[in-house]
């Protein structure tokens, strides 16, 4: 007599949602173009049934331009994403610009998205969302469609100054900016991956006995000024800190200053501009 297979509850429920969810899994019926290899659908959109999955290319950090009112182009940086997908005349009729468009710009707004341009041939979306930004190119073409989409943010900065482009930035100019110096945002605490910068700035302190520098924060210029000018000093005081307390250099070679947005290098109009504003630099004494 055969033995009976007892399944809980719990199990009979995991199994159910197992199979549930290999159902949802698109695959191609017969006749259909099926997916090329390796293409998945992006995180934030499902796709129209009636295209097959082309080509996606990743790029870790990238910038596009994208269309903006007023027939401008507002380039952003970020974790770029392009899904290019094909109609398949098996899968059913092939949609109109419009149609295509407009199923984006609903799925958008389910989740707070908004358009920031639309034409015959553009649709530019922007989901805000968990403090990130994304920001999503539909171009339908023919029987074609492309989407480009770009996750905002700022690039990781992987290579700072050294010890001799700081020394001769100072000798030159009497100040250089010191990349890879990070704060959180309206934070005055240096981050653990500010240390290689810190590193060469305390090389270069310690190779020159009567050198004596300001270190100068400055932000960009979202908030009132009262609030920039003191975070800037506070960001500032904190890397002179970190140089006495961390490297054991004397107090009297540094003083933090903070001027605020005073002194842009870039527009505040633009989110690169603010980037490159905010920074630190050492300013000869």
């Amino acid at each position: 007599m055969p033995k009976e297979v007892l399944v809980s509850r719990k199990h009979l429920r995991v199994i159910i949602a197992v199979v549930f969810c290999a159902a949802l899994i698109s695959v191609a019926a017969p006749g259909q173009q099926p997916d090329n290899e390796g293409f998945k659908d992006p995180a934030l959109f499902t796709r129209m049934p009636v295209f097959y999955g082309d080509s996606v290319q990743e790029i870790q950090f990238d910038a596009y331009n994208f269309k903006v009112q007023g027939g401008k182009e507002q380039r952003v940086e970020g974790h770029m994403f392009r899904y290019l997908y094909r109609w398949d005349e098996a899968r059913g009729a092939r949609p109109s610009t419009l149609q295509v468009m407009r199923n984006y710009q609903n799925a958008a707004q389910r989740i707070g998205g908004k358009v920031l341009f639309e034409n015959d041939e553009y649709l530019t979306l922007l989901v805000a969302k968990g403090g990130k930004e994304t920001w999503v190119s539909v171009e339908p073409y023919g029987s074609q469609l492309t989407l480009v989409i770009v996750e905002r943010e700022t690039m990781k900065q992987d290579v700072v100054a050294n010890a001799d482009a700081l020394k001769g930035g100072l000798a030159e100019a009497g100040h250089v900016e010191v990349p890879g110096i990070f704060f959180d945002t309206g934070k005055s605490e240096v981050k653990p991956e500010s240390k290689p910068a810190l590193d060469e700035i305390a090389k270069l302190i310690k190779a020159d006995a009567s050198l004596r520098v300001y270190v100068v924060g400055h932000t960009d210029s979202v908030g009132t000024l009262e609030a920039n000018m003191k975070l800037s000093e506070a960001r500032a005081a904190a890397v002179a800190k970190t140089l006495v307390t961390d490297y054991g250099i004397s107090a009297g070679r540094l003083k933090g200053m903070g001027v605020g947005p005073l002194s842009p290098v870039a527009s505040n109009d633009t989110a690169e501009g603010k980037a490159r504003n905010r920074r630190v630099e050492l300013v000869k004494q």
